[in-house]
């Protein structure tokens, strides 16, 4: 008889833990589902607020790069002497005091980004220094026309790094 109270007991209560096992299993599924969507709606509302900064600090970058572009870089900034060193180091400083104001946009771009707006910043300096060390050159303005002479042919490192900045920015578009 204690066989017969067993399997009568185990007939009521095994509906119960079936009913039990769905009910934890839909209560789970559901409690994840609702931390999805949260994690979801929390990441939207980020990329919301953040896409401002992105976006200005792609700007700026652009505009740092438009700035040192030789042939802007040297009609805004003129020689103060005739003494070309002293043109050359002038215009440098011009570049890297650029550059360090707008050092904090590189946590809003890739990595990619800002070490095509590095490389760019240093072959400009690298094109100045190059044409300060032409024997063509002989004072600051000789200078001047040396370097826009050396660019008529090829891209300037501005160029090329604002070209994949705007590649980059209309990427943003498909996050």
């Amino acid at each position: 008889m204690t066989a017969d109270k067993a399997l009568e007991l185990l007939f009521y209560t095994l509906p119960a833990i079936i009913t039990a096992l769905i009910a934890y299993y839909f209560f789970n599924m559901h409690t994840k589902n609702e931390e999805g969507r949260r994690r979801y709606l929390i990441h939207k509302e980020a990329q919301k607020n953040a896409l401002p900064l992105r976006l200005q600090a792609y700007e700026r970058l652009t505009l740092f790069l438009e700035r040192i572009t030789p042939s802007r870089l040297l009609i805004r900034i003129a020689p103060q002497s005739s003494n070309k060193h002293d043109y050359e180091e002038y215009l440098i400083a011009q570049i890297e005091q650029e550059y360090e104001h707008n050092l904090s946009q590189q946590i809003y771009v890739s990595s990619e980004s800002w070490d095509i707006i590095t490389t760019a910043k240093n072959a400009t300096i690298q094109l100045i220094r190059k044409s300060n060390m032409s024997e063509k050159v002989e004072n600051a303005n000789k200078l001047r026309e040396v370097i826009l002479t050396d660019l008529f042919d090829k891209q300037s490192p501005s160029s090329v790094g604002i070209a994949y900045l705007k590649n980059e920015v209309s990427g943003l578009w498909q996050e």
